[in-house]
């Protein structure tokens, strides 16, 4: 193994990235036939993966996949492969990390056996950094998220090519921009791996969890913001309501919360963060124990 390489847990066995093999036959890598979730580490320590662990069931559940393992032994597994990977983590880093089950491998003549990764990945600090200095450039493309009648969007699957195509189209006109898709219906749903809040007259205002993926990013903000007295709503928000908002902000593992700064290059609010957004970023800094925000302002 190199001496800096990474480990992952692969069907039972902990190992280099490099040993790591998975068959090209995998239903995972043929049909996206597979369910993940993904948390982060802060200052070495991994959020609320108890709640990820408990989702990641869910999906699984949604996808008739038995993963052949207990809540408790992926939370085990997991915390073991985190700790090893720290070994080789730069300071100031931290990282992903991520459980990911396949139905198995198709054509061995053997009934299928489900394939189960667990892995680590450090966060793009320094790639997003100038997100958090002058916000996030939000598009909205031509491509509609999957509506729940064809598949719910609840379950965190591989399944993500209706977002890249999306994430396609809207880097195609800017590289630097964020998707954030509507639904079938013309509301705004989601962004890739985030989700999509706005605030009008001090009441925060996110798109209701039938048509989205119910991030813990999300949640975390929404309770995080009931503490300080803002009120929450999970409403229908159209590109009107967009347009016309105080401010806005997108949550996900990676960003926690981040300000946007304008949406189709319409600017969003006075200034970057706005100030629900500050107190809400704040907030959650104070939550991990450590300030998201400087992480990555310190890797520009």
């Amino acid at each position: 193994m190199l001496e800096r390489e990474r480990v992952v847990y692969l069907n039972g066995e902990i190992l280099a990235e490099s040993q790591a093999k998975i068959s090209f036959r995998d239903l995972g890598f043929l049909h996206g036939d597979a369910v993940f979730d993904t948390t982060r580490t802060f200052n070495g320590k991994i959020f609320k993966l108890q709640e990820h662990i408990d989702r990641l069931f869910k999906s699984l559940k949604y996808m008739r996949i038995d993963p052949g393992l207990t809540k408790e032994t992926f939370s085990t597994v997991t915390t073991q492969v985190v700790e090893q990977n720290l070994k080789v983590l730069d300071r100031g880093d931290d990282y992903w990390v991520s459980q990911r089950i396949t139905r198995g491998v198709r054509g061995t003549g053997l009934p299928l056996k489900p394939t189960v990764l667990i892995e680590c990945t450090p966060l793009p600090l320094a790639d997003r950094a100038h997100y958090f200095r002058d916000g996030l450039p939000v598009v909205v493309p031509s491509v509609r998220r999957t509506p729940p009648e064809a598949m719910s969007p609840r379950a965190k699957v591989h399944n993500y090519v209706n977002l890249e195509l999306a994430e396609l189209e809207v880097k195609a006109q800017n590289p630097d921009a964020w998707a954030i898709l509507l639904d079938m219906r013309g509301n705004i749903a989601e962004g890739p791996g985030s989700n999509f809040f706005m605030v009008k007259d001090n009441v925060v205002i996110t798109p209701k969890e039938q048509y989205i993926l119910g991030g813990i990013s999300r949640q975390t903000a929404m309770e995080l913001a009931q503490e300080l007295d803002i009120e929450v709503l999970e409403a229908d928000i159209d590109l009107y309501d967009v347009y016309t908002a105080d401010e806005a902000f997108v949550t996900s593992t990676s960003f926690c919360i981040c300000p946007v700064s304008s949406i189709n290059g319409s600017k969003m609010g006075e200034e970057v963060p706005g100030p629900v957004t500050d107190r809400l970023q704040k907030a959650y800094s104070g939550l991990v124990g450590m300030d998201f925000v400087d992480q990555y302002l310190a890797h520009q």
